[in-house]
């Protein structure tokens, strides 16, 4: 099936992390034939995978900024503009938490903000760099990641990603009328660096609890990403789709 991504130019946030889910989804939109905009805070992952990304004969660029930097996000937006000249793809996949491990009455305000400015804002903050330019082609996909419900440790995290869904949910309404659709996505618990500081113990009690007795993997993840950002999604919109997986 042609998804249509011949000549697109996606823009994937938190690409970096060779366990994260970013750089599985480079590299299969790439060998769609898409071009990539790869960004993240740690300049020699994200320039490792706009190397393999090169490998399937398309286009790249690698771009380090912080998300709750508005100034550097606008500033990254616009090298992506003036290389590509349009962004068709936003896979909004960058987050982080501060503590891996603190109950909820523990977390400083620096923790609680640092989740929320992340999560949350740091979308926001690209988003809204990037939608000026698909509301004026008359096309866009974006695509936020969710996450982080009922984790213990991660309760700022997760409400982060709930206010996450709600704004989807309202931008969705605001720019349908420009062909632009957005939609969250939630992955399953994965070995990735938001869960690096988790226990042994929590990570195989979440195994546990899922049907298929495994954790979530990129490989999971990347070929819904794909079908939720191509040609092939003509309709659905202010959506969302879940792979978390416990009884």
């Amino acid at each position: 099936m042609d998804l249509g991504y011949k000549g697109k130019v996606a823009f994937v946030t938190g690409c970096g992390s060779p366990t994260g889910f970013g750089r599985r989804i480079c590299t299969l939109l790439a060998e769609e034939g898409c071009n990539i905009i790869g960004c993240d805070v740690e300049t020699e992952t994200t320039e490792e995978t706009i190397r393999l990304v090169k490998e399937f004969g398309v286009e790249g660029l690698a771009l380090v900024f912080d998300v709750r930097d508005r100034t550097a996000v606008d500033a990254a937006v616009k090298k992506a503009i003036d290389k590509f000249g349009k962004i068709d793809i936003l896979v909004n996949n960058a987050g982080a938490s501060w503590s891996h491990a603190s109950n909820f009455v523990d977390m400083t305000k620096e923790m609680l903000y640092f989740d929320i400015e992340v999560n949350l804002l740091g979308q926001m903050n690209v988003a809204q760099a990037i939608l000026p330019y698909m509301i004026e082609k008359k096309f866009g996909r974006i695509i936020n990641f969710l996450g982080g419900r009922g984790v213990p440790g991660l309760s700022a995290y997760g409400a982060a990603k709930g206010g996450v869904k709600e704004w989807s949910n309202s931008l969705a309404v605001e720019v349908a009328q420009y062909n632009v659709y957005v939609n969250t996505f939630a992955p399953g618990l994965a070995y990735t660096g938001l869960t690096k500081g988790a226990s042994e113990g929590f990570m195989q009690h979440v195994t546990n609890m899922t049907k298929q007795k495994r954790l979530c993997t990129a490989e999971d993840v990347a070929p819904i990403i794909a079908f939720m950002a191509s040609d092939k999604n003509s309709y659905m919109t202010g959506g969302h789709i879940s792979i978390v997986d416990s009884q």
